[in-house]
């Protein structure tokens, strides 16, 4: 679990894990050498050219959390002697595994996957290990039971510790309200991804602990402000006692601060959320867990060199989130 576990809202908000590190130095402070050791090592010839070739998948590049994943990728990549190709799949999952069978077509060195959706994503990592082809899953966890029924492996999963993510939101709200506070919660998510899904949990558990804490409704913005806005007021609407939004993205978060605002109960609805891409921390958004897309990406590649060059790659790293707390901003590359 992150760093920030069990150390309450007022500790938990002065920390900023993996910033002003660098990345193995960060990797040594959290724990996160160590070895694979699931299957036969994957290790295509192609693998062995001066500049092996690296495929990278992602789901779109609408989301600012996804420029910055993919710049990352390729300033990354070139650094540690790859020449990087990156898959755009436009939130398809159809078109995202014709692009991981291009891949294969190419005979690709390594893949890091970062799928648009968890069920397809096992299904493609299983068409790239069985291949040949080693894989490095970020941010989007791909389905184990499926990976595990139809064969697959993956060498590395690199990502924000997604529960705990949840849970300093969840303590954030209650420690904003108060303990007496009547607090009824919904959340606008995406109920379809197995890390939106670990985020409402953590939420969930967090408010758990007052018996005036109930989440009535969870609806899905499906990462997508336009979307988000809508279903939030819809779900406002619905219910006039809500007052607390928690937005597991921050896709999500944008578009519930736009709905709480046009509906005009900025004093009456806090908004606790994963961060918004360069958004202050005001009016009705009280407080967000941020991740950090270009460290994960620097990570995977570092990972995908290491593993070329022999050395052991721990099975998952799970990196902890940063929190940003009313009148902050949080600065470029700390997005949800």
């Amino acid at each position: 679990m992150g760093l920030t576990g069990n150390l309450g809202w007022h500790a938990a908000k002065a920390m900023r894990p993996v910033l002003g590190l660098t990345v193995p130095a960060a990797l040594l402070a959290f724990g996160t050498t160590g070895a694979f050791a699931q299957g036969a090592k994957l290790l295509p010839e192609s693998c062995k050219q001066p500049n092996p070739l690296i495929g990278v998948a992602l789901p779109n590049t609408s989301n600012p959390y996804y420029i910055a994943m993919r710049q990352s990728f390729l300033d990354h990549g070139k650094a540690a002697g790859f020449n990087v190709v990156v898959s755009i799949a436009d939130n398809s999952d159809s078109r995202q595994l014709s692009q991981i069978d291009a891949f294969i077509q190419q005979k690709v060195c390594a893949v890091a996957l970062n799928a648009v959706d968890s069920g397809p994503g096992a299904a493609m990592a299983t068409a790239l290990s069985k291949a040949g082809i080693p894989v490095f899953t970020l941010n989007v966890s791909v389905d184990e039971a499926d990976l595990k029924a139809q064969g697959g492996q993956i060498v590395q999963y690199v990502g924000p510790d997604q529960v705990e993510g949840g849970k300093v939101m969840g303590d954030a709200t209650l420690a904003s309200l108060g303990k007496t506070a009547k607090i009824i919660a919904g959340i606008v998510g995406d109920p379809q991804q197995l890390p939106t899904n670990e985020r409402d949990t953590g939420f969930k558990q967090a408010l758990s602990a007052d018996s005036n804490a109930t989440v009535t409704r969870v609806v899905n913005g499906l990462v997508q402000p336009d979307v988000s806005l809508k279903v939030a007021m819809e779900m406002l609407q619905g219910n006039p006692e809500m007052n607390v939004i928690f937005a597991d993205t921050g896709p999500g978060a944008v578009g519930a601060i736009q709905a709480v605002k046009a509906l005009g109960k900025a004093d009456k609805v806090s908004i606790f959320a994963f961060c918004a891409a360069d958004t202050k921390l005001e009016g009705p958004y009280k407080g967000c867990s941020a991740q950090q897309p270009a460290t994960y990406a620097q990570i995977s590649v570092q990972s995908i060199r290491g593993y070329i060059d022999g050395k052991d790659v721990k099975a998952n790293v799970f990196l902890p989130v940063a929190v940003f707390t009313y009148g902050q901003t949080p600065p470029p590359g700390e997005l949800g």
